[in-house]
């Protein structure tokens, strides 16, 4: 059995639990990560969608994916933390990014998608998995 984790924004006003192995944890250098994060890539992981509980207000925004489906990203309308995400290619899945975890030092990466676009200034230097897009999935 996986032990209970938790997260939350930088201001306190959302915060989220849940029980759940991770799957697929990884680093996204997709353009729309970049962009919502201000970062050359992001550390996430998903989680089945009902494991997941939400206290506080969440806003959303949704865009159109690399993948060509639709990516939807999930933050605090206070303090603008990105928390949680998801992607119309991954029905029932909710996208947790690890930095909004209490504790992000469990997080251990699997692989990196959408190697693509990642930056040139930011290259990739470990061992794991590199995928140009979106792996398949089993």
């Amino acid at each position: 059995m996986t032990k209970p984790m938790s997260g939350g924004c930088r201001c306190g006003a959302v915060r989220y639990d849940f029980q759940a192995e991770p799957m697929f944890p990884g680093f996204c250098h997709c353009r729309a990560c970049q962009k919502t994060s201000g970062a050359p890539h992001v550390a996430a992981f998903a989680i089945p969608s009902d494991a997941l509980h939400v206290t506080g207000k969440l806003t959303s925004y949704e865009d159109k994916a690399d993948s060509g489906g639709t990516v939807r990203t999930d933050f605090c309308p206070t303090c603008g933390s990105r928390l949680l995400g998801g992607s119309s290619n991954m029905p029932g899945l909710t996208v947790i990014f690890a930095t909004g975890l209490d504790d992000p030092s469990g997080f251990k990466p699997g692989m990196h998608v959408f190697a693509g676009s990642a930056q040139a200034w930011d290259p990739i230097q470990d061992d794991l998995p590199v995928f140009a897009a979106m792996p398949p999935s089993n």
